[in-house]
C-alpha cells in the first residue's frame, strides 16, 4: 500500500499567520499527516516551521486557512484542545518538570490526587512494554541525560493517548546511540501502532531514512511537497536554500583581502559529551564562520573559546597570551561574546541602553576605575546608537522597549568600546529583520577591515558566505569540513552539515602563512 493514498488524520489547507506587528509568518501552507506515516517538515531558520508547530499545539491561532482533524474542521485556541483531541507536541526544548520523577512526568496529565499511584505505575509498565524500552520510573528527570529525557517526552505523549505526535528536532542534541532509540521508537509507533508523526529535523540523512513524505517551508510557503522515495539529500537541500536574500551579497573583497598573522590559536579544545578536540587558528582581520545545525556543537565551541565551559580542556591563546579558564580571564584579555539568547545572557532587561552598553567596561567610564560617571556612560550609549543606527528615542530607553533587531544591536554595541581584540558572535542575526541583519553583517566586515578577528556562529549559511573568509562545518561536536567562503556555496554547506558520511577524523589546525 502506498502511504500517500491513506486518508489524512490531519490536514492543513491554506494556513496563514500574520502577527499583530504585520509580520507574515505563514503564507497559505498545506500539509497532510497520515496514520502509519512519518511526515518530514523542513526549512531554514525563519521559514515558518516553529509558527506552524505552535498552531498545531494550540499555542497560537492561524489567521486564515482550515485545520481538519479526523475529517472534521477544528479551531484550536488553547493547548488543551489539540491535546484532548489526540495531538501531542514534543518541543525542541523538552518541557518536562526536572524536580519530578520519570513516572510523575509521564503521567502528568493523567489526573488524580496521587502522582505515583499503583494504577499509574501499572500503566507506565505497560507503556514501556509497548515500545520495548526500559527506564527507572523513580529516577528524577533532572538526573537523566538528554536522550532519556527525550524518551520521557515521547512516553508522556503516548500516555496522553496521542494519535499524532509532532516532534520538533527530537534528535538535535542526541548522541548516535540515543538517536537509534528514537528512530526505533518512531518506526514502532508508525508500523505497529499506526500513529502519525510530523518530524522536524535539519539532518537530511535521517529525513531521507526515516520519513515517508516531506514538506519544505521557505519564507512562510511550502515550496516542496513530495514522497521521500522520490527525493535525495541534494534535492531537499535545493528546496531549503532557494534564493538568497538580496541584501546579503558576498563580500567582494573576501577572495583577495589580506589577513595578518595569527591572532587566536586554539589547540585541542574539547568538552565531554559536547565537543571533540578541535583546533583552529584565526588571523588578524579574518572572519571565520561556524556552520552547523542545532546540536552540532557550534555554540558549545564558541562558549569553550570564551572559557565559559568549566569542563572544557585545551588551550586558547590570544595575541600570544594564554587565556585562563574563566570568562573573567577572557574578558580581561579582550575577548567579547555576543550570546544567542540576548535577553537572558546578553542584556539586562531592566536597564536602559546606556547601562547595558557600558556594563562590560565600567572601569573605562568610572572615576578612578571605581565610581561610574553617568554622563560618560550616557555619552557612550548615544555613541553606540549612532554607530549601529539603533532605532531608539535616546540612550535612556529600556532595552525591553526595542525591537528584536535593535536589542541585538545593543548586545553588539556594548563590546565596541574599549580593548576588544576578539569578537565571538553566536547567532547574531537570529530573529531580526533583513535590514538589521544587513547592518550587523556590515559592521562585522568593517571591524575585520580594522584588524579585529571575528568568529561567528550562524544557522543562516548565506550570512556566513556573505561575511566570512573561511567557514568550518560542525556536526556531532566536531569539525567535519572547512571551506574558503569564496570557493563554496550554501547548497554545499547544507549538504556537509547534514551529510550522512563523515570523514574519519576532523581536519588539522589551519596554518596561516
Amino acid at each position: 500500500m502506498v502511504k500517500a493514498a491513506v486518508a489524512p488524520l490531519l490536514r492543513l489547507d491554506g494556513i496563514l499567520k500574520v502577527f499583530p506587528n504585520g509580520t507574515v509568518a505563514l503564507r497559505g501552507v498545506d500539509l497532510a499527516a497520515r496514520p502509519g506515516s512519518v511526515h518530514g517538515l523542513l526549512g531554514a531558520n525563519g521559514a515558518g516551521k516553529s509558527t506552524l508547530i505552535k498552531i498545531l499545539a494550540g499555542a497560537i491561532a492561524p489567521s486564515g486557512g482550515t485545520i481538519t482533524w479526523r475529517d472534521e474542521p477544528v479551531r484550536w485556541s488553547r493547548p488543551s484542545e489539540p491535546k484532548a483531541a489526540g495531538v501531542a507536541t514534543i518541543h525542541q526544548h523538552i518541557p518536562l518538570v526536572p524536580t519530578l520523577s520519570v513516572l510523575e512526568n509521564v503521567m502528568l496529565d493523567a489526573g488524580g490526587f496521587w502522582r505515583g499511584g499503583a494504577s499509574k505505575r501499572e500503566r507506565f509498565t505497560a507503556l514501556l512494554g509497548r515500545i520495548g524500552y526500559d527506564i527507572d520510573p523513580d529516577a528524577l528527570v533532572s538526573d537523566l541525560p538528554i536522550g532519556r529525557r527525550q524518551m520521557v517526552a515521547i512516553l508522556q505523549a503516548l500516555a496522553g493517548g496521542a494519535d499524532l505526535i509532532v516532534m520538533d528536532e527530537p534528535t538535535a542534541s542526541l548522541a548516535a546511540e540515543e538517536r537509534e532509540i528514537v528512530y526505533r521508537t518512531i518506526r514502532h509507533l508508525t508500523d505497529v501502532e499506526n500513529k502519525a508523526i510530523i518530524f522536524v529535523s535539519h539532518f537530511l540523512d535521517e529525513v531521507v531514512m526515516l520519513t515517508d513524505e516531506v514538506t519544505v517551508l521557505r519564507d512562510g510557503r511550502a515550496v516542496l511537497h513530495a514522497m521521500t522515495a522520490d527525493l535525495d539529500e541534494g534535492k531537499i537541500a535545493d528546496a531549503i536554500v532557494g534564493r538568497a536574500i538580496a541584501v546579503l551579497t558576498r563580500d567582494p573583497a573576501a577572495k583577495t583581502r589580506p589577513v595578518g598573522p595569527p591572532a587566536v590559536v586554539i589547540d585541542s579544545l574539547c568538552s565531554p559529551g559536547k565537543l571533540e578536540p578541535t583546533s583552529l587558528s584565526v588571523a588578524t582581520g579574518e572572519v571565520v564562520g561556524i556552520a552547523g545545525f542545532l546540536g552540532s556543537g557550534r555554540s558549545e565551541f564558541l562558549h569553550a573559546i570564551f572559557r565559559a565551559d568549566p569542563k572544557a580542556r585545551g588551550t586558547v591563546q590570544l595575541h600570544g597570551r594564554m587565556i585562563g579558564r574563566s570568562p573573567g580571564a577572557a574578558v580581561r584579555a579582550g575577548m567579547a561574546l555576543v550570546p544567542e539568547d540576548r535577553m537572558r545572557q546578553g542584556l539586562v532587561p531592566g536597564f536602559e541602553i546606556w547601562k547595558n552598553t557600558t556594563l562590560p567596561r565600567l572601569t573605562d567610564v568610572s572615576l578612578g576605575g571605581l565610581f561610574p560617571r553617568r554622563r560618560l556612560e550616557v555619552e557612550r550609549g548615544e555613541a553606540g546608537i549612532r554607530r549601529l543606527a539603533i532605532k531608539a528615542p535616546d540612550a535612556e530607553a529600556l532595552v525591553t522597549e526595542l525591537s528584536g533587531g535593535n536589542a541585538q544591536k545593543v548586545t553588539v554595541a556594548r563590546w565596541l568600546f574599549g580593548t576588544t581584540t576578539l569578537l565571538l558572535l553566536d547567532e547574531p542575526t537570529a530573529g531580526i529583520d533583513v535590514g538589521a541583519k544587513a547592518d550587523i553583517l556590515k559592521l562585522v566586515r568593517d571591524l575585520a577591515a580594522d584588524g579585529l578577528p571575528v568568529i561567528i556562529v550562524s544557522s543562516e549559511f548565506e550570512e556566513l558566505l556573505a561575511v566570512c573568509d573561511r567557514v568550518l562545518v560542525m556536526r556531532e561536536g566536531r569539525v567535519v569540513a572547512e571551506r574558503r567562503a569564496a570557493d563554496t556555496d550554501e547548497h554545499e554547506l547544507v549538504l556537509l552539515a547534514g551529510a550522512s558520511q563523515l570523514p574519519a577524523s576532523p581536519p588539522s589546525m589551519d596554518t596561516i602563512s
